[in-house]
Parts: structure tokens; sequence; C-alpha cells
């Protein structure tokens, strides 16, 4: 493995999160975590969602300041193009999931990161969300994530960054796995 001669800082504590994985492999009933978020209409397919806490550890969380997304369809959907559509947002989270794991797991490998981009594509044909085809699916048919590392370390080391990054991502999880989903009214 290519280590540099410097401490390593990638802005994660692997110490941290070690020692959270092994208190929690003692006590997994905290390691059961509840995530929320609400969304309000706000006008035609406009919409904001507010994410304000989660439970886990055997306790509710606020997080330190209410955080904001706003979604919309672009213009070419007859609509506004005020926010980032529903689709986009979800392929900013595996991005930002996978770009998380790859600095973590690189911080606990010695590995000193400079760059990290993760461009993330959906395949998608719109004729099953508009109803136009029932035989076509509504979600995405293909999603390609390229990533551009420039770190101290060679080609297959960065592979394998990559790797553990997607192996552990929560993010890839959802979107390649079922989730049982169920939708309530009142």
């Amino acid at each position: 493995m290519t280590m540099t001669s410097n401490p390593v800082d990638n802005g994660v504590n692997s110490a941290a999160l070690l020692d959270a994985r092994n208190a929690l492999s003692q006590a997994p009933e905290a390691a059961e975590f509840t995530w929320r978020s609400t969304t309000t209409w706000l006008n035609g397919t406009y919409s904001r969602s507010t994410i304000e806490g989660f439970s886990g550890l055997g306790q509710n969380h606020v997080h330190t300041t209410p955080f904001t997304i706003e979604a919309d369809h672009p213009t070419v959907f007859a609509s506004e193009d005020r926010g980032a559509t529903p689709v986009e947002i979800v392929l900013s989270a595996l991005g930002s999931c996978l770009t998380a794991g790859v600095a973590a797991v690189a911080q606990n490998r010695g590995i000193q990161l400079r760059s990290v981009t993760a461009t993330i594509e959906g395949t998608m044909n719109i004729l099953g969300i508009l109803g136009a085809d029932p035989d076509t699916r509504n979600g995405f048919s293909d999603v390609q994530v390229r990533f551009d590392v420039d770190a101290d370390a060679d080609a297959d080391e960065i592979e394998a960054l990559v790797a553990q990054s997607q192996k552990r991502s929560a993010v890839f999880d959802i979107m390649t796995n079922p989730t049982n989903v169920t939708v309530h009214v009142g």
C-alpha cells in the first residue's frame, strides 16, 4: 500500500467510527436508526423537504440546523424549474454516499486524498411516469457512476477504495435492493 510520510487528514475521524462499530456490535439494538424527512407541497410540481432529526442509539436526535431540499421539474415538463428533480436528488444522494465512503475508507487505510469527484448519470424513459406506456418502468433503467480520484495511491488502491465504499454504501444498497415502502393517507 502507498503511504504518505505525513499524517493523513481527509477530515474523517476513523477512530471514532471504528469505536462506534465496536460499541454497536455489542449493543445491536442501539444500531437501529430511523431517518426522517417532511415534504410540503408549495405549488405546481414544486415542493420543499425539511430534515430536522432522526432517532438512533436509543434516543431522538436533532440536527444542529434544519436542512431543506427543494424539488421541482424543468420547464420542458411545463414546470418552473425551481429545484432539482426528485430523480436528480436520488442521484445526488448516491454520489454523496459513495464519496463519503471513499473519504472514510481512505482515512482508515492511510491514503491522503487530494480530490474526489463522482459523476452519476441515470437513464430513464419517461413514457412510464407520463402514463403513456404501462410496460415502461417509472424509474431508472440504468445508473452509471464514474469516479475521478486524485490521491497518494496507485490505481489498484483507488479501485479498492471505491469498491469498499460501494460495499458499505446505504444509498447504493437502497437503489440496488428491494425495500418495503408503505404509503398511508391520513
